[in-house]
């Protein structure tokens, strides 16, 4: 199981506002910062949260895809909006993927160093309320 994440970005305060944004959407806040390095974290089913997603700076950063759960379709949905409004590049608006799996329902944006971050619900049903 994996229990974080380190992002390499660039311009630090811009992508701290871009992820505060974005990343509320899914139930994430900045629950560390160390130096210019802040950590995101959401509430487990416990009720605790812990650093998962580290911004780190570095000065070229490397891309990758960043996959995070939802609960719902909705938020798969309220992730992607938010995202956009914040800055975010779309790069798969909300759908179905069936060619992933059967109930598969996810968003894809690019944040401002060009990482793809999804949000994915695997619930079954894909249609938003």
């Amino acid at each position: 199981m994996i229990d974080h994440v380190s992002l390499a970005v660039s311009n630090p305060e811009a992508s701290r506002v871009f992820y505060e944004h974005t990343l509320t959407s899914l139930g994430y806040s900045v629950v560390a910062e160390h130096g210019p390095m802040v950590a995101f974290g959401a509430a487990d089913h416990d009720g605790r949260t812990h650093p998962e997603v580290w911004l780190t700076p570095e000065a070229n950063p490397m891309t990758l895809h960043l996959a995070l759960s939802a609960s719902s379709v909705d938020q798969v949905e309220a992730f992607h909006r938010a995202a956009l409004a914040a800055g975010g590049t779309d790069n798969g608006a909300p759908g179905e993927r069936p060619h992933y799996q059967p109930g598969y329902y996810a968003a894809f944006v690019l944040d401002p160093d060009g990482h793809n971050i999804e949000a994915v619900f695997r619930g079954g049903t894909t249609e938003p309320a």
